[in-house]
């Protein structure tokens, strides 16, 4: 063992000096797994492995970590990075979520300009349609076909809005944009609802889109308010943004120095378990009548933002997490 960063030492709870010099596949319940993929790196037989083992810690149980074994430029030497399996789970989500929400971008924008198209044709054969008959009977029906062309272009004119629109870029404070949100959201639910403010007034301003983390906790908020319904009736209701710096925090494969974290908290029925998987894709909603655009759309903002959307939830508390780094 020639280094060991404080990491470990924390991990592990010995002193960097007690460390290096030791034999490191000393230090997990299983030397062998170790020992084996350092003599497979020796023969070069692979120039990477990873798998999983448990790290001995003094006066505490194993840790499960992820280990990663690289061989460096050196041939007597090589690198073994240790990751906590959680941090691990965490990464591969986050990995997942990013190619589902670029996925799911292109699926949106090729869909919806496909469907724009021959809409428009519709529409206006209808009109034309409409222009050659004399019957009020008949004419109803080419109405029917107007009005649902317009519904359907209203559709596709939102899931192309976040394309469209030019990413306007300005000093944010996220507590002004969470007062937004809270006005309009009383506005809508006057009764039966307390939107309780949890703030953390030391967050510094950050650059951002304003109108687009106004959209985003908006639709966020009014989701949970709209899975609220009987809460309010019954005037238990609460909604809680909750604001706080997170410190020395990684997402999307990058570490930050501080953080923004915005919880927007209700204590609803909570997501239904056959969508909580699938809540960021678009289409996809938990209550009947739903376009299940809003937190599609919520995502594509977070992520123009350099951010994280995640969601926490059981029955009478669900948790929408967002992470955007600070300066």
């Amino acid at each position: 063992m020639l280094f060991a960063n404080a990491a470990l030492e924390d991990a592990r709870g010995l002193s960097r000096r007690a460390i290096v010099g030791s034999v490191f596949s000393d230090s997990f319940t299983e030397p062998m797994a170790l020992n084996n993929a350092l003599q497979g790196l020796g023969g070069n037989e692979f120039a990477a492995l990873r798998y999983d083992a448990w790290l001995k810690r003094l006066s505490r149980e194993p840790l499960p970590v992820h280990v990663i074994v690289t061989q460096t430029e050196r041939a007597d030497e090589v690198i073994v990075e240790l990751l906590p399996l959680e941090l691990q789970a965490r990464q591969d989500r986050e990995e997942r979520l990013a190619e589902q929400a670029q996925a799911n971008k292109e699926l949106i924008r090729n869909l919806a300009h496909e469907i724009k198209n021959p809409l428009g044709g519709i529409r206006g054969a209808a009109q034309l349609l409409e222009m050659e008959i004399e019957s009020a009977e008949l004419t109803e029906y080419t109405q029917v076909i107007i009005h649902e062309a317009d519904r359907l272009q209203s559709l596709v004119d939102r899931l192309l809005a976040p394309h469209r629109r030019p990413h306007l870029v300005g000093d944010v404070n996220i507590h002004e944009v969470c007062e937004r949100v809270r006005l309009l959201i009383l506005a809508e639910f006057p009764k039966g609802l307390d939107v309780i403010r949890d703030f953390d007034t030391s967050i510094p301003e950050f650059r951002g889109d304003r109108e687009q983390l106004i959209q985003t906790v908006l639709n966020i908020a009014h989701n949970a308010c709209q899975a609220l319904t009987d809460q309010i009736a019954q005037g238990t209701a609460t909604l809680t943004f909750h604001t706080r710096v997170a410190r020395q925090t990684t997402f999307g494969k990058q570490r930050y120095r501080l953080a923004l974290e915005l919880h927007v908290i209700d204590n609803g029925p909570g997501v239904p378990d056959s969508i909580k998987d699938r809540i960021f894709y678009p289409l996809v909603s938990g209550r009947e009548g739903g376009s299940g655009l809003g937190l599609t759309l919520a995502q594509t903002f977070v992520q123009q933002h350099h951010g994280l959307i995640e969601c926490d939830s059981v029955p009478g508390h669900t948790d929408f997490k967002i992470l955007i780094p600070l300066p």
